[in-house]
């Protein structure tokens, strides 16, 4: 699996994995009625690097590496990744998280926290905690799923 940096001409097929994501409304908090043009306007957004993750000349999946804040907290990295439905399963997340962790550590950041991972999403969360990070809060009923209602939002986070 190859990951490097999207390039512009990668548009199409990133609207391709982040397009149902965005619909479905399941595990980001993004409009879902959201146009192709502003999803990856923000997918793609100048304050932050977006990568691919490619397989033979496929993208599977996608993620963006940005600081979680400003000033006193640019230290920290935030992430958010989307992977094709087609290839759950096969290590694409996964990958795309130890790249991300391994570039952020070349950037200078100490940490990465994910600020909002919706609680339903267990093989995020899984996943997640797998790679080292812990559940630093737990946001009650902060998201809107449009099948489960209210669920919670969880912040995690892990030293780089």
């Amino acid at each position: 699996m190859l990951i490097r940096p999207a390039r512009k001409d990668d548009a199409a097929a990133i609207w391709s994995i982040i397009g149902p994501v965005v619909r479905a409304g399941e595990t980001y908090a993004l409009p879902r009625g959201m146009s192709e043009q502003d999803a990856l306007a923000y997918w793609m957004a100048a304050d932050r690097e977006t990568f691919v993750a490619e397989d033979e000349g496929r993208i599977h999946g996608t993620y963006y590496l940005r600081a979680n804040q400003f000033g006193g907290g640019d230290h920290v990295a935030n992430c958010g990744y989307m992977t094709d439905a087609a290839a759950a399963g096969r290590g694409v997340a996964r990958a795309m998280c130890g790249h991300s962790l391994a570039h952020a550590r070349s950037r200078g950041f100490k940490a990465m926290q994910f600020n909002f991972v919706v609680s339903t999403n267990e093989r995020a969360v899984r996943l997640w905690q797998s790679l080292g990070f812990e559940i630093a809060g737990r946001l009650l009923k902060a998201f809107r799923h449009p099948v489960k209602g209210e669920v919670d939002a969880l912040v995690m986070f892990r030293a780089i």
